[in-house]
């Protein structure tokens, strides 16, 4: 992604279901020892057996999809960041709240100009060649697999690739007769004050606290640092912030792995017009004024989408997408 594109968005801101779990929107939901258990919970699907998947998916028939890329994220942090944050938050929703956790898919629409970054497609592509049928191949998969819900998850998000997401998301929803949440992890959080950046304060504080061993602050000099978009990482990044974060994150995901299965065609028609809506209103501004970041310029009415989301106030969505 552009230097400049990035210090203009990030820059100033920093079927029926047999278990269903209590989860809170933002908070763990169990005791220590019930929650050491969750973790040991092998939810990744590529090392679960047939048995397994069937025992998996008769609690929570839920498949999480995370998205990232190969990208430069500053000297401090693995260039697979995206991918390998959006999987660990996607692995713990699932042990917490239930559903399986597909691979991560490295690859998606744009990147920065920095070393070891592969740029699949054009940054500023909203109509994807690549990403876009793919994910959609996954997500049929996945409903003729047996799963009633599908949340894709990126952490890789310049502007074309959270409204590919969202928008392919929305319009499988329709399509497949299942609700498929599409959406960048930060929009989860953005009450918690994480307006989402770039290897900057957010990334890598949710990196100290998931992945530890992959940060390390030292290879950082002094500021300004190279690629890094946001609050210097070197001064405000901290393991503490990353699980406050990581906390909301998961937990809300967690929430909705539990509800979204037993929508019935009345919530799902009501979410889906909320998504629709909300990516509408980015394709409109994009094309209006000739940029994709434009319905990011003012995120604070979104601040309640999270919880909103949680709370199936679909219409409440639809009514603060309008003030982008």
């Amino acid at each position: 992604m552009k230097r400049r594109t990035f210090l203009r968005r990030f820059g100033a801101a920093s079927a029926a279901v047999s278990w269903v779990p209590s989860v809170s929107a933002g908070e763990p939901a169990a005791t220590p020892a019930a929650d050491a258990s969750a973790k040991s919970t092998e939810v990744r699907l590529e090392w679960l057996r047939p048995r397994q998947i069937e025992a998996a998916m008769k609690q929570c028939p839920v498949l999480f999809q995370p998205l990232g890329t190969i990208e430069w994220h500053g000297y401090q942090n693995v260039v697979g960041l995206d991918a390998v944050k959006a999987h660990a938050l996607c692995i713990q929703a699932a042990q917490r709240g239930g559903g399986l956790v597909a691979p991560p898919l490295f690859g998606g629409v744009g990147g920065l100009n920095e070393p070891h970054t592969f740029v699949m497609e054009p940054e500023d592509d909203v109509f994807s060649n690549l990403l876009r049928p793919w994910v959609e191949r996954l997500c049929r998969e996945a409903v003729r697999q047996g799963f009633r819900a599908v949340i894709i998850l990126t952490g890789h998000y310049g502007a074309a690739q959270q409204i590919v997401v969202r928008e392919l998301a929305a319009r499988l929803t329709r399509i497949l007769a299942v609700p498929v949440l599409g959406t960048p992890e930060y929009w989860l959080a953005l009450d918690a004050g994480y307006l989402g950046d770039h290897a900057a304060w957010g990334e890598t504080s949710l990196m100290l606290h998931l992945q530890p061993a992959s940060v390390d602050l030292g290879q950082l000099g002094e500021a300004p640092h190279k690629g890094v978009h946001g609050r210097d990482p070197k001064t405000t990044a901290t393991a503490a912030d990353g699980r406050r974060l990581a906390e909301t994150i998961i937990g809300r995901l967690a929430a909705l792995a539990s509800q979204m299965p037993q929508w019935d065609a009345a919530t799902r028609e009501r979410f889906l017009h909320a998504e629709s809506a909300l990516v509408a209103r980015q394709l409109l501004l994009a094309g209006r004024e000739k940029s994709t970041w434009a319905a990011w310029r003012n995120l604070a009415p979104m601040a309640p989408y999270g919880q909103l989301l949680v709370e199936r106030k679909f219409e409440e969505i639809a009514g603060i997408a309008e003030k982008l």
